[in-house]
């Protein structure tokens, strides 16, 4: 259930089968308590995985893995972390990819914060 002190935060991963980071800048303080990404293809060979850093801290529990028997354009993974996941504004979040699929797939990442 959200509540009044929920907000949404979305951010863009060029290519999910490219090893490299994105990142987002978080407007207000609060705890990511889920993160919801979405993919704008297909991937192959190898899942996608995903993993998000804060002030280059590994949020715990935040990671994501996008299976490549099952991603097709518009399938969502998520995932709900459970420490390490405290944001203040002006802080990064960074989104970092392993590069172990294949396929220039663009993803869609919403972070859930609550203040």
């Amino acid at each position: 259930m959200r509540t009044l002190n929920d907000y949404f935060l979305k951010g863009e991963i060029a290519n999910l089968s490219a090893a490299a980071s994105s990142f987002v800048v978080v407007p207000d303080g609060g705890r990511i308590i889920k993160i919801t990404a979405m993919g704008r293809g297909t991937i192959a060979t190898a899942p996608a995985v995903l993993s998000f850093e804060i002030g280059g801290v590994a949020v715990t529990g935040g990671g994501i893995s996008f299976t490549h028997t099952s991603s097709v354009n518009g399938t969502t993974f998520s995932s709900e972390p459970t420490a390490l996941n405290t944001v203040n504004s002006g802080d990064t979040i960074e989104m970092i990819t392993t590069g172990a699929s294949t396929n220039a797939v663009l993803a869609e990442v919403t972070f859930i914060i609550r203040r």
